[in-house]
């Protein structure tokens, strides 16, 4: 036994086959090889040899099967030890043993994996055996009746005899390998059942029926016992009656095959006119620890039989009678009782035989109500005392007796006659008469008659209702019944009134009429609303029901019988039964669409001709958040001038939100970039925090996110691109040169034309507010007239030549300029160029340099083509083209030879240039520090 609770059983079967010898009983992993002396075999004799051996090869094969027995508990959880196969094998990894280097090691393996494999898990290695992590369920597995359940061919669930006759197994087939350990493991896992299933009875109400006379210790069986999956002791064992009302009990048979049914036992007298029902709970218990109950409601109805007879309450009823009665007087009624049920309790009536004939003849009996009533006429010979015997009978009983003695008392005179003539429709003294007949219908005339013709008679109407009777002159003893007002049937539908006639000596006669009103259909239906407000929430699903409506007719039969029809106005997708007026929506209702709906109804009579009301019907469609807020725009741009004052507006998103109230309630905010931006939630206002600026960023992209108040709540988001449009707001940067210390040689002998330096300038602006003009708005110098600059590029060319006189500092006021709106802004620089063969001094030119130049400032503003020069070359013809190259070829002959005269002149002169100007004599370094130069910084002035 193991700590779950369950065991094994190890049984070897067959032999293992040996060399030369069989060992029977023995696992082929413990047998040891036989040593065996080699024999040398001819051909002939091998061959006898293999097909003698052969056969017993496959029966030591066949004989290497084993059986295991495990058992466990029914739902155990995963990873629950069932068992080791290696140990309980005893193969060599489990009984200390180790197989030799050069073998493999054990290998288990599922033949299958059948239904039985999925609840178990095996180890390949060391053979043990847990639960899987699929539950075990007993009742689930097996079914409570012998046989063997197979699945994809293997017998994996098995219901059988062995090894108990409840026992539930589980059937896997393992194989261990190597060849040298190779075998077939049978193991069979016997699941014990627990206690988890409570009885329960197969209907929650049993009905159960016993004869009042049923005598005691009498055993009724209950059909309906309850069913508990556990089996043993674990299924039902006893039950019990909650309350026994003190003459019931209950015992429990159990037959063959060990089902247990109950029985109903009467331990007490019944009696049905006591008590015709008992109602208890019948309580199941099974046999668990701790043990489980069901119930069932048990009705145990108490028939009927014939143990009661009929009785009168009086055994005697005085009854007088007046001897000029009319005929079909009522004399009396008898009524005998019977305490039993059904035909059991059917009474008849009957005069005993001790009853003369005359008095049979004068009184009629009416054998099942009992009543007696005059038959014949009183005359002066009819005996003026009858002795009534009145028999009750009742199925196999002793009659009843009840005497009624009737006296007649003798009247000397003859009562008044009302004879009758009906003018409406009448049949068995009932008239029928219309409802809503006009005043004064006639209904009957009644004459009144004295057959003595001594005594004065007068006549009356006796009873409620719409009638008067009046004499109807000139006769006399004539009298005219009629309405005095019109009928209503849905008031009353039957009167009854009493013509009353008496003579003088008041002896009174009267004559009943009943009058029955006939139904018209006068009424129309009636709603029970005029105006049937609904609701319904959209999105609803197919033929949804809206109400029931109910409208009702004071009619009667077919004319109250009302139908349902919508009106013309409704739409196609209402229906309405006609029959039972339930409104019904057959589509889904979308609030966005639609959200009231108003329509008539028509509640229709069966009349002739039908009448009809109408009702109206609004429906409201109430909102449910199934619409994501919706941006106008998926994409918004925004131009935004830079310098835009913080918190300013930048632009309006637009959202809106299909649904109502609180679901199309949209709260605006920004997903990224709320350091910056912010949004106003209610009227969509983006801003930004502080001011922007196109230089730092020239572009933003926020994303937007728009959230509705449902619950859930619905989002969407929207991509926003803010682009700052730029202002003239940056001057132009002069890059080069560094400094308004800074200055340059430049050669007497260079050519007109020829680049001396350029200015260079940037402006961080964009557009037209970055394209920049150069011009010399002041200059100073021998000639200084000789310089001029490109507007567009700012290089500074010489224009003339240089003469001997043109020797010295040149100082040129370059304005930088801009072309920005509505005013541009510029810099300014001094460009400093010193005119020299060389730089002999340099301490010299910087003390001109700090002097502060005298310099006019020209109020020319530079002209520039901003369209590309290429163009206008473009355009040009080939005919100016040769006619400019034949110029500039005469010009550079011209250039040429005046150089070669100026050269000449210059040598001639060179000592007295010395004496007349000694800064030229400075010679020039060749790296010239500008940092070292640059004493202020440089102006820029902004406009």
């Amino acid at each position: 036994q193991r700590g779950g609770g369950w065991g094994r059983r190890l049984r070897g079967r067959g032999a293992s086959w040996g060399c030369g010898k069989l060992f029977p009983g023995s696992p082929p992993s413990l047998t040891p090889p036989l040593p065996c002396t080699p024999v040398p075999l001819s051909p002939q004799h091998l061959l006898l040899f293999l097909l003698f051996v052969g056969p017993f090869n496959c029966f030591a094969s066949y004989s290497r099967a084993t059986e295991l027995f495990y058992s466990l508990n029914e739902g155990l959880p995963a990873g629950v030890l069932i068992g080791s196969l290696a140990r309980d094998l005893r193969l060599p990894t489990a009984s200390g043993q180790h197989p030799a280097a050069s073998q493999p090691p054990l290998s288990f393996t599922l033949a299958s994996r059948g239904l039985g494999g999925q609840y178990v898990q095996l180890d390949n290695r060391s053979g043990e055996l847990h639960t899987s992590a699929v539950e075990i369920d007993r009742e689930a597995l097996c079914v409570e009746s012998s046989g063997v359940t197979v699945f994809g061919g293997e017998a994996a669930v098995s219901s059988s005899s062995s090894p108990s006759s409840e026992s539930c197994l589980l059937l896997l087939d393992v194989l261990v390998l190597p060849q040298e350990y190779f075998r077939l493991v049978k193991v069979k896992i016997a699941i014990r059942d627990v206690n988890d299933n409570a009885p329960r009875f197969p209907v929650p109400h049993i009905h159960l029926s016993v004869p009042e006379n049923a005598p005691v210790n009498t055993r009724l069986a209950i059909e309906h016992p309850a069913l508990d999956p556990d089996v043993g002791t674990n299924g039902v064992q006893t039950y019990r009656l909650r309350d026994n009302y003190g003459v019931f009990t209950l015992d429990v048979e159990e037959n063959e095959s060990g089902e247990r049914t109950p029985y109903l036992i009467v331990m007490g007298a019944l009696d049905r006119e006591t008590r015709e029902e008992y109602v208890t709970v019948i309580v199941a218990e099974d046999g668990g620890t701790p043990p489980l109950v069901g119930s069932a409601t048990l009705t145990i109805g108490i028939s009927d039989i014939n143990d009661n007879c009929p009785q009168f309450s009086d055994s005697q009823l005085n009854i007088t009678l007046y001897g000029n009665s009319s005929l079909g007087t009522h004399v009396a009624t008898v009524h005998a009782v019977d305490m039993d049920l059904g035909s059991n309790a059917q009474i008849t009536y009957s005069y005993s035989q001790k009853v003369p004939q005359s008095s049979r003849d004068l009184f009629h009996l009416d054998e099942s109500t009992g009543a007696i009533t005059l038959s014949s006429k009183v005359d002066g010979d009819t005996p003026r005392l009858h002795r009534l015997i009145i028999l009750g009978n009742g199925p196999g009983c002793i009659p009843a007796v009840i005497t009624v003695l009737v006296t007649i008392i003798k009247v000397m005179m003859r009562p008044p006659e009302v004879v009758p003539r009906f003018i409406a429709n009448e049949a068995e003294g009932v008239v029928y008469l219309k409802e809503l007949e006009p005043i004064n219908t006639p209904i009957a005339f009644f004459t009144i008659k004295d057959p003595d013709e001594k005594y004065k008679v007068n006549c009356y109407l006796d009873g409620d209702g719409p009638f008067r009777l009046s004499p109807y002159k000139p006769y006399n003893n004539e009298y005219l019944l009629e309405t005095t007002k019109p009928l209503d049937y849905e008031t009353q539908q039957l009167y009854e009134i009493s013509v009353v006639a008496w003579n003088s000596e008041g002896f009174h006669v009267s004559k009943i009429v009943k009058v029955q009103v006939l139904d018209d259909n006068d009424n129309s239906p009636v709603f029970s609303q005029q105006l049937i407000e609904l609701s319904i929430e959209e999105n609803n699903v197919p033929n949804a029901f809206l109400t029931k409506l109910h409208a009702t007719d004071a009619d009667s039969g077919e004319r109250g019988q009302v139908s349902y029809f919508l009106g013309p106005d409704a739409p196609s997708y209402f229906s309405l039964d006609r029959t039972t007026g339930v409104l019904t929506v057959s589509t889904q209702l979308d609030r966005e669409e639609k959200e009231k709906y108003r329509y008539t109804v028509k509640a229709v009579d069966s009349g002739f001709p039908p009448r009809e009301s109408i009702a109206t019907v609004t429906i409201t469609v109430l909102d449910k958040n199934d619409n994501s807020p919706r941006f106008i725009n998926k994409d918004f741009s925004f131009f935004v001038p830079e310098n835009f004052p913080g918190f300013g507006e930048i632009g309006v998103i637009s959202v809106t939100d299909a649904d109502a109230g609180q679901n199309g309630w949209v709260a605006l905010s920004v997903l990224n970039g709320s350091d910056i931006f912010v949004i106003d939630t209610g009227k969509g206002v983006l801003r930004a925090k502080v001011s922007l600026d196109r230089e730092q960023q020239s572009s933003y992209v926020l994303w937007i996110e728009a959230v509705d108040g449902g619950d859930p709540a619905l989002s969407s988001t929207a991509k926003i691109t803010i682009l700052l449009l730029d202002i003239n707001d940056n001057p132009p940067l002069v890059l080069f040169p560094q400094s308004n210390m800074s200055y340059l040689l430049v050669l007497p002998s260079t050519l007109p034309g020829s680049p001396i330096t350029e200015v260079y300038a940037v402006d961080k602006d964009t557009g037209m507010n970055a394209v920049i003009a150069y011009s010399i708005i002041g200059r100073r110098g021998p000639r200084p007239e000789s310089f001029r600059i490109d507007p567009k590029t700012g290089n500074i060319t010489l224009e003339e030549s240089l003469m001997q006189n043109d020797y010295g500092l040149y100082r040129l006021l370059v304005k930088v300029s801009d072309h920005g709106y509505p005013e541009p802004l510029h810099s300014t620089v001094m460009v400093n160029l010193f005119v020299n063969d060389t730089v002999s001094n340099e301490s010299y030119i910087e003390s001109l340099l700090r002097k502060e130049p005298d310099i006019s400032i020209e109020e020319k503003q530079p002209q520039i083509s901003i369209e590309p020069t290429h163009k206008k070359m473009e355009s040009a013809s080939c005919m100016p083209t040769l006619v400019a190259l034949s110029i500039i070829s005469l010009g550079s002959i011209a250039l040429v030879t005046g150089m070669g005269i100026y050269i000449c002149l210059r040598k001639g002169k060179k000592h007295h240039r010395a004496d007349e100007n000694l800064e030229v004599q400075i010679p020039l370094n060749g790296r010239i520090n500008l940092h070292m130069l640059e004493k202020k910084p440089m102006e820029i002035s902004n406009i």
